[in-house]
């Protein structure tokens, strides 16, 4: 009888090579590979030669050992940043590794974050009932739509500030932050009066229904300026999701 790899019993680390459409897995990479060698040398007494005949695999392959590349600090620093920045992903940790003079690039880091197990644990959510989902329409292009809402917290000695921020849903740029220990209706009219002379106004703006929004000052603003105010349904943060997002993050990286 012939041996072939489909005489390898399953064994922990070394899967099976088979062809397209059959229901035995291919062996992939180089590492599996070099383990189905070891193991039809032990157990079929076959020379390593025909062995890698067998699973497809070079002379150079099996016996590469990859070096280790010192990345004992960058994985240091990695643990300290998302000790310190619980919420930072991937992504927002190579951006600090980079500033900080890293020289690595985006897939290293990501490879390290999966391998360090840094990633965000998110609690599960409840499972709700089947129910229609209207997806969030985002913009084609710059200044079509932008989103606001605002964001509260209080100074050292206890006084109450709000920040209002608007955010593009397009480019994700935030065109203006107004900070005030109160701000009404006509005051965001102000600050768009003032972004209209220096960046334009959009199509539209997308808002909760805070009292603010809903003022008759805005909306006599958005009626005289062509600008239509798309209110959100009471209740559902989710589709005034852009400037959620960015609201957390302005929360994390600056108020707290």
């Amino acid at each position: 009888m012939l041996l072939s790899i489909h005489n390898i019993p399953d064994t922990p680390g070394i899967g099976y090579c088979g062809t397209q459409g059959d229901k035995l897995k291919k062996l992939v990479k180089p590492k599996v590979k070099r383990a189905a060698v070891e193991y039809v040398v032990r157990g079929f007494g076959l020379s390593k030669r025909r062995a890698l005949q067998l699973v497809h695999l070079c002379w150079a392959s099996y016996v590469y050992r990859g070096k280790d590349k010192g990345d004992d600090a960058l994985r240091k620093r990695m643990h300290e940043i998302a000790q310190q920045r619980r919420r930072f992903g991937s992504p927002r940790i190579y951006t600090l590794l980079r500033r900080e003079g890293w020289k690595m690039n985006h897939k290293k880091v990501d490879r390290l974050y999966k391998e360090e197990k840094l990633s965000l644990r998110l609690r599960k959510r409840k499972r709700l009932p089947a129910r229609q989902r209207i997806p969030l329409t985002v913009p084609d292009a710059p200044n079509k739509c932008w989103s606001m809402d605002f964001v509260s917290d209080s100074l050292a000695q206890g006084r109450r500030f709000r920040v209002l921020n608007i955010v593009d849903d397009y480019t994700k740029e935030s065109p203006a932050m107004e900070v005030d220990t109160s701000l009404g209706g006509v005051r965001v009219a102000q600050v768009l009066e003032r972004l209209k002379e220096t960046r334009g106004l959009p199509d539209r703006i997308r808002t909760d229904n805070g009292p603010e929004f809903i003022s008759r000052a805005l909306d006599e603003w958005a009626y005289q300026n062509g600008v239509k105010l798309d209110f959100i349904e009471p209740g559902k943060p989710t589709e005034n999701a852009f400037i959620e997002s960015f609201n957390g993050r302005f929360r994390d990286e600056c108020l707290n």
